[in-house]
């Protein structure tokens, strides 16, 4: 599918049933790790120990996030607005959402995703492969050269504080506060160069 195919189809949709099939996807993501984590860990042992409590892995994974945030603040500031345009998904997403359904989306994403990615597909096929599926299922992505290689970008390092912790709540705070602060940036459209 092009872009002006894809733009069409979520065009089709309105902002309510895009975030239905927010959820739905990860519901079936969510599902897929179920399955793939009864396939490959066959003790339930294994992969609780992957969530552990560190005051110092969490504060890794706030500073993290706060890190790759102000890194997209900048490129938001100093980069023409096509850089960042992913045909709007994103915006739709966002934009008429309080902060608290902001939270409760990037949560729900952030945990779903980290659990997926580094606690089932980077534990058993490394990092590379993990990195690779993760930036392909961000689809819209692969039509914007510069949001392709920040999500591959963002992937890896997440990938590389996982492989560095072993813990799954970095990843998950750090994911789950990129997606936070960006939602609410363009929730009140900040930086935003053409509502200037």
């Amino acid at each position: 599918m092009n872009k002006e195919n894809y733009s069409k189809l979520i065009n089709q949709l309105s902002d309510r049933d895009l975030v239905k099939n927010l959820y739905a996807t990860q519901a079936i993501l969510l599902f897929i790790c179920l399955v793939l984590q009864f396939l490959i860990f066959h003790d339930e042992e294994t992969f609780y120990q992957m969530f552990h409590y560190d005051l110092v892995d969490f504060f890794i994974g706030i500073m993290a996030g706060f890190i790759i945030v102000g890194l997209d603040v900048i490129f938001m500031v100093k980069l023409p607005q096509q850089y960042h345009d992913d045909g709007g998904v994103n915006k739709r997403v966002f934009q008429n959402r309080n902060p608290l359904h902001i939270a409760f989306i990037a949560f729900v994403v952030a945990f779903v995703e980290e659990i997926l990615f580094r606690g089932v597909i980077q534990s058993n096929l490394g990092i590379w492969i993990s990195c690779l599926i993760f930036a392909l299922m961000h689809y819209r992505y692969l039509f914007n050269l510069f949001l392709f290689f920040n999500v591959v970008l963002v992937s890896v390092v997440i990938s590389l504080l996982f492989e560095w912790t072993e813990n799954l709540w970095v990843t998950v705070i750090m994911h789950f506060l990129i997606d936070f602060i960006l939602g609410c940036i363009l929730r009140y459209r900040l930086f935003d160069k053409r509502e200037k």
